[in-house]
């Protein structure tokens, strides 16, 4: 073989005996890529309930009399101060009334200042002699007669401006109109709610909570509210009332939380959701993707952060729910 044949076998096998070498590198291992999660035993559990912000205190005003509204100076959402006047009704027939008793006063009491003038002639008159015992005991009744009459008079006469009053409606106390009943010419009867007023610094939560979870509910139980539209924003509360018996259709308590020192953003008919923090036995719950059922089996995989390696390991399930499984034991 000539010396330019041998260089041309050379340069052919020398790519040959590359790929050769190629083709029995040993290819890298693929890593794949797992979802892990660390779990640990839980001990606690957090149950939330929607409700709203209400007042612990709060009135349905009304007028004690019939009558037509003649004014309301206030409208929802107004601050009233206590004693400040709210409505009024027309107080003309009233005071007619009034009137009316002051003049019958006046009457009795002429009556009985002349049955008195009457009482004393018939007992100077018995004192010597010049008129009878039954004489004097007619006159004494009549004047008994109209002493009463006159303290009659002047109780009609206190009613009558009594009455007068009660055309007047103010609040007891400090606070905000929550609600309005009558308007200004309208006839209202006596009791019908013209104006709601409740408390603003003593306010609560109020929420419904299923009868199953009411068991060992207790007054004082705290509580942790937070405000829907501002998460952030949260108060402490303690259980003041719970309703004696579940609501039929829907089969949940009504709950009644004192707000202990709430932020003025907690406002009247806030929507706020009320969450209990109970102890529970030790358990790890994990998502059912994580499950795996063979040969009548349950097992999980568990990642070993050492060697980055994953086994499988049998597990006893205790209970399935809502996505998720509890594990018993394993």
């Amino acid at each position: 073989m000539t010396r330019r044949a041998l260089l041309l076998t050379l340069c052919v096998l020398a790519p040959l005996a590359a790929c050769s070498q190629e083709k029995e590198a040993p290819s890298p291992e693929i890593v794949r890529p797992v979802l892990s999660t660390v779990v640990a035993p839980t001990t606690s559990r957090a149950f939330g309930f929607v409700g709203t912000v209400e007042p612990e205190f709060s009135a349905n005003l009304a007028f004690r009399l019939l009558g037509r509204v003649v004014a309301r100076d206030v409208e929802v959402g107004d601050l009233v101060k206590k004693g400040e006047t709210l409505a009024a009704l027309d107080t003309t027939a009233i005071a007619l009334g009034v009137q009316e008793a002051t003049a019958a006063l006046s009457n009795a009491e002429a009556k009985f200042a002349n049955a008195s003038a009457s009482e004393e002639r018939q007992r100077q008159l018995l004192e010597s002699k010049n008129t009878s015992q039954a004489v004097y005991d007619a006159a004494r009744q009549a004047m008994q007669a109209a002493k009463a009459n006159v303290e009659r008079a002047r109780a009609a006469l206190a009613k009558s401006q009594e009455q007068l009053g009660y055309a007047r409606l103010f609040s007891d106390f400090d606070g905000v109109v929550t609600a309005v009943g009558a308007e200004v010419g309208q006839t209202v009867s006596p009791g019908q709610m013209i104006v709601t007023v409740a408390r603003a610094d003593v306010r609560e939560a109020v929420v419904d909570i299923p009868d199953r979870l009411t068991g060992d509910l207790a007054a004082g139980t705290p509580f942790e509210v937070t405000l829907q539209s501002l998460p952030t924003i949260k108060a402490e509360a303690k259980l003041r009332e719970l309703a004696p018996q579940a609501e039929g259709a829907t089969r949940t308590r009504r709950v009644k939380l004192t707000l202990i020192d709430p932020p003025a953003s907690f406002r009247l008919g806030s929507t706020v959701t009320a969450t209990r923090v109970t102890a529970v036995a030790p358990a790890i719950e994990l998502p059912l993707s994580a499950l795996l059922e063979k040969d009548g089996a349950s097992q999980v995989w568990v990642v070993d952060p050492r060697t980055s390696s994953v086994t499988l390991r049998t597990v006893d399930v205790a209970a399935r729910k809502d996505g998720t499984f509890t594990v018993a034991g394993g």
